[in-house]
């Protein structure tokens, strides 16, 4: 699984990791802080969470057409101190009128404008390191790892989103209450959520000393077409002709990806007010586990070594894999064992799973699809995105059925509940959305680095987050008729998207093969 990949992957991957953690705290958080200090409906939230997702997934489009005439480095290092500026002034506390509104907005903007020219050169200097031929047949799996390590970070967000905010609410003598609408509740309330933009600023430096101290593993990636001198980086030449049919068939593929992604990024909108108005969060019994982050935590190592344990080459790692599975295994239990009878979730707390889930479920992928690759049976880039939009569906299904029954937030009203459900409705959709997203994300990045011609590598994978933002606006649409129609009609959008897009794109697969042979 590690094998034969260069280090300047694990160099980038763990200043991507840094970077996401912070964005993910405040994510997790982001529409809960808009409802609790400005009083904005689950609409109103949406539609902001939905612009400020579009724009942080529209601007690496524009990152990636100035790091084609500037350079990758360059603009990665633009945008840690963009990023940096923009986390700080969410951190500083304002107050909850006009003022705070456009001093959040200036925030969101500099995050937005910074990860745009962090985010997709940092991974194009990663399928950079694949032009060699040393490692070009390892660039799959090269992103499934880095992928894998960027929701290391994610994972770990929400709980930090927790805990920080607990702790802040318990200086004030409150606990949390989904149904507390009292003045001095949210303003305690706020005054916590604000404090995880201050995390995001110190992760992104951690990130950034990373990016720094290991610049010298992944130096030589940091080329344009124009700049090409060193002898390990082979340039590719194709023919007009190529070059227009490879970015017709990226164009295509960009189309049918908007619709997924505006599906799968309900997480921080739609499936977090499902978990606020309808699920228990009074966790009890075995469902605790789930919700004791150092405990999946564990679980997530364990499924490494396990795999270490058998794919390792000599008897002494074999070993030492064995030991560390039992061992992490062990330990998640004894956490569990040890945790309070009675847990309390957060609507927050539901977003760590996705990121678990993909942790977890990266190695498993790996040998699934390398094992196919081996018999000769590999499945394309764009045949798994197919798939993974058909998965996609299925995951709404699940939320869909858990919704048979309940009341409508259009009938249940803006400040009620029914927290009636069990936890695992929402932990199941996350694990069939995460299936979808190992089909679909991590592979389509791939495709962007090897199919994009040379001298459009950064504006190519500026398109692929381009697809991704306009999808993230989208994502909002279901926020804004959350209160206006029935729950599962809500639900029964997202499938019937998600499904139309799998037909098209499996109607697409031959064509997409002769464009980008």
């Amino acid at each position: 699984m590690f094998e034969n990949q260069p280090k300047g992957l694990y160099a980038l991957a763990l200043a991507n990791t840094g970077e996401r953690f912070g964005y993910y705290t405040m994510l997790a958080i982001f529409t809960l802080f808009m409802q609790a200090k400005f009083g904005w409906s689950e609409a109103d939230a949406g539609i902001v969470n939905g612009i400020f997702l579009a724009l942080v997934y529209f601007m690496p489009l524009i990152g990636g057409v100035v790091a084609d005439k500037i350079g990758y480095g360059r603009c990665v290092v633009i945008g840690f101190a963009t990023m940096f500026v923009g986390y700080l002034g969410l951190a500083i506390p304002t107050p909850a009128n006009l003022n705070g509104q456009i001093a959040m907005f200036a925030g969101l903007l500099c995050v937005s404008v910074g990860t745009g020219f962090f985010k997709g050169n940092l991974q194009v200097l990663v399928g950079n390191l694949y032009d060699n031929p040393k490692y070009s047949m390892n660039r799959d799996a090269a992103f499934s790892l880095f992928y894998m390590a960027i929701n290391i970070g994610s994972m770990f967000a929400p709980s930090m989103a927790k805990w920080i905010t607990n702790l802040y609410l318990g200086q004030y003598g409150f606990v949390y209450d989904a149904a507390n609408h009292n003045p001095d509740y949210l303003a305690a309330l706020y005054g916590g959520y604000g404090l995880c933009f201050g995390v995001a600023c110190v992760s992104l430096i951690i990130s950034a000393v990373i990016y720094f101290a290991f610049r010298g593993w992944f130096k030589h990636a940091d080329v344009i077409a124009k700049q090409v001198k060193s002898a390990d980086v082979q340039v590719e030449e194709l023919t007009p002709k190529q070059t227009k049919d490879r970015i017709v068939a990226l164009l295509l593929v960009f189309a049918v990806v908007i619709f997924f992604w505006m599906a799968f990024h309900q997480n921080g909108s739609a499936l977090t007010f499902f978990a606020k108005k309808y699920t228990n969060l009074t966790v009890t019994g075995d469902m605790r586990f789930c919700f004791n982050i150092f405990s999946l935590a564990l679980v997530a190592l364990a499924v490494y070594t396990g795999f270490g344990a058998f794919q390792s080459k000599t008897a002494q790692a074999k070993s030492i894999c064995a030991v560390v599975t039992v061992a992490a295994l062990g330990g998640a239990y004894a956490l569990f064992a040890n945790m309070d009878a009675t847990t309390y979730a957060q609507p927050s707390d539901f977003q760590q799973f996705n990121p678990f889930f993909v942790v977890a479920l990266t190695p498993f992928s790996m040998l699934f699809f390398g094992s196919l690759a081996n018999k000769g049976k590999e499945v394309s880039a764009p045949a798994r995105i197919a798939w993974g939009m058909l998965v996609a569906a299925i995951g709404f299904g699940v939320i869909t059925m858990a919704s048979t029954g309940l009341i409508s937030p259009m009938d249940l009203g803006e400040k009620d509940t029914q927290s009636i459900l069990s936890p695992s409705w929402l932990i199941s959709t996350y694990f069939t959305l995460t299936i979808a997203e190992l089909l679909l994300s991590p592979m389509g990045i791939s495709f962007v680095s090897k199919v994009a011609p040379p001298k459009y590598k950064g504006l190519m994978m500026g398109g692929w987050f381009g697809a991704t933002a306009i999808g993230n606006y989208l994502s909002s649409i279901p926020s804004m008729l959350w209160d206006k129609i029935p729950l599962m009609y809500n639900w029964g959008i997202l499938i019937a998207l998600c499904l139309i897009s799998a037909i098209v794109m499996f109607a697409l697969l031959k064509k997409l093969k002769q464009m980008t042979a």
